[in-house]
């Protein structure tokens, strides 16, 4: 089972400025622009110390090293301050469903995890591969820094409602972190101190039901991963024996039975057959569904869908309807899947839950049409990725790509499935929406 503990998180001092001017998206979402104009949006912002700017002249690691400058100078001047006793916080994102007026608000609390090994056999599942090079930033950063800024963001089971109970109660008194971001999204802050070592209700309710089965990871897998990595290496130079601080990382918990979002990742396929030729191929797989225009493809799966598919579909994965998208050489199309002319090409060894997302049956279907491998979706040198289906399309049209080929959201179920099985989905399986900001708690690797 995992362990969870309440902590004393790094917070902003509230006399550092305003929160919204503080905080900054997680930064693996961050463009360079937007990195450049986070950090001009305040001296202090966050993205200094998650997401350094390489300046001109600087020597290898330089970045790194200047975000543990500013981090030990922000904390020596009160810009950062560790709050006194241990606590749990609780957390909410209020935002509006990306191409609809239906609002939702994602509720759930910060607290540390202890690291292990994740698999099947421990108390942490994940679901996603991994890259080597976000991995070797990230490592760099924490040896530099010895802080999680950001969390890694985990799932766990709620079948009696027990977390969510707890988790709304506390949401109806007063904020202590109360900002808007830039797209919307509304985020809230509470802090729960610990006082009892008994660790009574509501804080107390919530870490119990969190750490009561396996947490599946839902984002952050290349932070988790780097924190193992981390663990293993200063226990090794030390050789210790009792927990230390940095056996625990930052962790954000979500029940999963509330309502999540989870947005779909469009395919550009950069060349290879195009237009009425790949059509006809396709047939081979799918029934395909012809469409007047670009716009009712949009319908289908632009933003109004986008979240609608996160939720349960009732059946086996392999009797869910399937579909995609496509856009190619001037003609739209919806492409039905046909289980019985996928059966035979699926992987024999993966669970069912992984042989049939969506995800998995677009690869088997790009590589037999086009030809374009598993080797060469991992590296992205044939393939652009893309969570806005108008976006998709005009790549296509603009010449950036031969064809688009848009998706439905994988739903939560399947993520949880997967991760239970002990298996891993395809790179860009998942977007989870919305993503949590960074700086409104930190984790210092001390006591």
């Amino acid at each position: 089972m995992p362990e969870l503990r309440p902590f004393r998180a790094l917070r902003y001092d509230a006399g550092a400025g305003d929160p919204r001017d503080l905080v900054s998206p997680p930064y693996d979402v961050i463009s360079p622009a937007q990195q450049r104009a986070l950090a001009r949006r305040h001296p202090r912002n966050v993205v200094r110390l998650d997401l350094p700017l390489d300046e001109p002249g600087d020597p290898p690691d330089e970045r790194y090293r200047r975000a543990a400058r500013d981090l030990a100078a922000w904390r020596s001047d009160g810009t950062l301050r560790k709050d006194r006793q241990p606590s749990v916080y609780v957390y909410e994102e209020a935002y509006t469903l990306p191409g609809s007026s239906e609002h939702r608000a994602q509720r759930g609390f910060f607290a540390r995890l202890r690291v292990e090994e994740p698999g099947p056999a421990s108390g942490v599942l994940p679901h996603e591969r991994t890259l080597s090079a976000p991995k070797e930033d990230r490592y760099r950063l924490l040896r530099a820094t010895g802080t999680n800024a950001s969390p890694v963001v985990l799932l766990f089971a709620d079948p009696d409602g027990a977390a969510m109970h707890a988790l709304e109660g506390v949401c109806h008194t007063d904020t202590q972190v109360d900002l808007t971001d830039d797209e919307g999204v509304r985020h809230r802050l509470w802090q729960l101190p610990v006082d009892d070592p008994t660790l009574g209700p509501p804080a107390g309710d919530l870490l119990r039901v969190a750490s009561a089965g396996p947490l599946t990871i839902a984002d952050g897998h290349h932070r988790y991963e780097t924190a193992l990595r981390y663990h293993d290496e200063r226990h090794r130079d030390r050789a210790l024996c009792e927990l230390a601080p940095f056996d625990y990382l930052l962790a954000l918990l979500l029940p999963a039975d509330q309502p999540l979002t989870v947005l779909p990742t469009h395919r550009v396929v950069r060349d290879g057959p195009a237009g009425e030729a790949l059509l006809a191929a396709a047939a081979d797989l799918f029934d395909v569904e012809r469409l007047p225009a670009p716009d009712a493809l949009i319908e289908a799966f632009g933003p109004a869908r986008s979240g609608q598919g996160a939720g349960h579909r009732a059946g086996l994965p392999e009797s869910r309807p399937h579909r995609f998208g496509l856009w190619t050489g001037g003609q739209a199309a919806i492409l039905h899947v046909r289980p019985a002319a996928f059966e035979p090409l699926l992987d024999p060894a993966a669970s069912q839950a992984l042989r049939w997302l969506d995800v998995s049956l677009l690869a088997v279907a790009l590589e037999r049409l086009l030809e374009v491998d598993r080797a060469a979706t991992a590296g992205g040198g044939r393939i652009a990725y893309t969570k806005d289906a108008d976006e998709a399309i005009a790549m296509v049209d603009r010449g950036e790509g031969a064809s688009a080929f848009l998706l439905d959201p994988t739903p939560v179920e399947d993520v949880l499935s997967v991760a239970a099985a002990g298996e891993v989905m395809p790179q860009k399986s998942t977007y989870f929406y919305p993503k949590q900001v960074t700086g409104l708690v930190m984790n210092p690797h001390e006591w």
